[in-house]
C-alpha cells in the first residue's frame, strides 16, 4: 500500500485511511488494517465509482459493525498523498472527540422544504439527547447528496433554515465523467435519489471555508429561455445559448464546448452581494446549455476572468491557520471542474501536491454546499485544528 495512516496520536481527532486495491474485498481490508477498530463516532466513505457501491458498503459496513459508515461516489478522490482516482479514501472520527449523528433524506424528487426543515430539527435534538453536554458553537454540518438528483437548492435551503447557527457545508456525489448514476451511503445500504445529513459536534477547534478563483468581468447574459426543471438554458439574451455562451466569455467561433472549455470559462449569479459560480455540464445537441446548478428565466449571469488557482488556495490554507491555528486536516469537497481546470492549464501536480501538504481529504464533487447556498466550482469543507495539550 505504502500510505501513511492519520492516527488519533497527531491529536486531530481523525484518522484516515486509502485503498487502490483491485477488488471490493481487497480495498476493506486495507482500510479496516489502516483506521483504529474501535473507538470510533463515524467512519466516512469516498469511493471511485470504479468500485461497486453496494457490495462496497455493505462489506466496510460489516466489518465496522458497532460504528456508523456514510458517505457517497465521487469524480476522484482527496486523498492523503494528494488528487486521486479509481480509490476509495475514508475519515474515522473518534468518540473521544466527536459525537455523530446522521439522517438520510430519500425519494428527492418528491423532497418538500417542510421535510428538510422537520429532519434538520429533529437531527439537532438528537445531537443533545444523544449528548446532553453538547455546544451548538461547537457543532457542524456536512451534507451529502445525489449529484444528479436537481434538488441540491431545495434541499440545502431547507436544511439550513433548520439548524440555526450551526455552519453546514457538503458536496454532491459524482460519477467520474459519466454522469449517469451516483450514490450516498447509509446503513450498509447504497441510495440514489438520496441525501445524508450528518452532525458533528467536537471539542476541536475547526472552521468552515469555501475558496474558488473567479472575479466577475463587466459582460452579462440573461437567460431568457430555459427549461428549468431539466436546468437546460435554451437561449442567452434571447440568442442561442451556446453560441452566446461562446461570444461572451471569448471562446473562438469554431472552438468546440467540453467540459475543459466549461471549466475554464464559468458564469457567475450575483446572490446577495456575493458571487457564485454556475457551471456548465454540457452542450445539447440542439445548442441549448445544460447547467450543474439550478438556473431560471430572467437570471442575469455574469461572464468570470480567474485568478490564480493554486495562490488562491494557498491564501485559503493561510487564512484558516491564522482563525484556528495549526490545522491537522481539511476535509474538502472541491468541484470536478476545478481539477478538470487545473488540468488544461498543467497545473493538477501543483495543486495536488498542495493538498498533500496541507492534508486536504475528501473527493471531487458534481457541486458544493455552503450554508444555504449549492455552488459550483468552488472549494469547500472544515479545517479541523489539534487538540489542546
Amino acid at each position: 500500500m505504502g500510505q501513511t495512516d492519520f492516527r488519533f496520536s497527531d491529536a486531530s481527532g481523525v484518522a484516515v485511511a486509502k485503498s487502490k486495491a483491485a477488488t471490493v474485498d481487497g480495498a476493506v481490508a486495507e482500510l479496516a488494517a489502516q483506521l483504529p477498530p474501535d473507538g470510533l463516532a463515524l467512519i466516512l466513505v469516498f469511493l471511485s465509482p470504479h468500485y461497486d457501491p453496494h457490495h462496497f458498503i455493505a462489506e466496510i459496513s460489516r466489518q465496522f459493525d458497532t460504528t456508523p459508515v456514510c458517505g457517497c461516489t465521487t469524480a476522484g478522490e482527496l486523498a492523503p498523498d494528494g488528487w486521486d482516482e479509481n480509490s476509495v479514501v475514508a475519515l474515522a472520527f473518534s468518540r473521544a472527540d466527536f459525537t455523530a449523528v446522521v439522517r438520510p433524506i430519500l425519494n428527492l424528487d418528491s423532497f418538500r422544504v417542510e421535510d428538510g426543515r422537520r429532519i434538520g430539527g429533529e437531527l439537532c435534538h438528537e445531537l443533545l439527547r444523544v449528548s446532553p453536554q453538547v455546544d451548538r458553537g461547537n457543532s457542524f454540518g456536512l451534507v451529502l447528496i445525489d449529484g444528479l438528483c436537481r434538488r441540491e437548492e431545495a434541499v440545502m435551503s431547507a436544511i439550513y433554515a433548520s439548524l440555526d447557527d450551526i455552519p453546514i457545508v457538503g458536496g454532491s456525489a459524482g460519477d467520474g465523467l459519466r454522469f449517469e448514476k451516483t450514490w450516498v451511503f447509509f446503513e450498509g445500504h447504497a441510495y440514489t435519489n438520496a441525501a445524508l445529513l450528518i452532525l458533528l459536534n467536537t471539542s476541536l477547534p475547526f472552521k468552515v471555508f469555501k475558496c474558488d478563483n473567479f472575479e466577475p468581468m463587466p459582460q452579462k447574459m440573461v437567460v431568457t429561455e430555459a427549461d428549468i426543471e431539466s436546468r437546460t438554458v435554451k437561449e442567452l439574451n434571447a440568442e442561442p445559448a451556446a453560441e452566446e455562451y461562446s461570444r461572451m466569455v471569448g471562446i473562438m467561433e469554431d472552438a468546440k464546448l467540453d467540459p475543459f472549455s466549461f471549466a475554464s470559462h464559468p458564469v457567475l449569479v450575483r446572490v446577495g452581494g456575493s458571487y457564485f459560480a454556475r457551471s456548465i455540464q454540457r452542450v445539447e445537441p440542439d445548442g441549448s446549455l445544460h447547467f450543474f446548478c439550478a438556473i431560471d428565466e430572467g437570471m442575469v449571469l455574469t461572464a468570470a476572468t480567474s485568478r490564480s488557482l493554486v495562490g488562491s488556495t494557498q491564501d485559503l490554507f493561510a487564512q484558516m491557520q491564522d482563525q484556528i491555528g495549526e490545522v491537522s486536516l481539511y476535509i474538502g469537497f472541491e468541484c470536478l471542474l476545478r481539477r478538470l481546470d487545473a488540468e488544461q492549464h498543467q497545473l493538477a501536480r501543483d495543486m495536488s501536491e498542495l493538498y498533500r501538504q496541507n492534508r486536504v481529504v475528501g473527493f471531487h464533487t458534481y457541486g458544493e454546499q455552503f450554508g444555504s447556498m449549492h455552488v459550483n466550482q468552488t472549494f469547500t469543507g472544515v479545517a479541523i485544528g489539534r487538540r489542546q495539550a
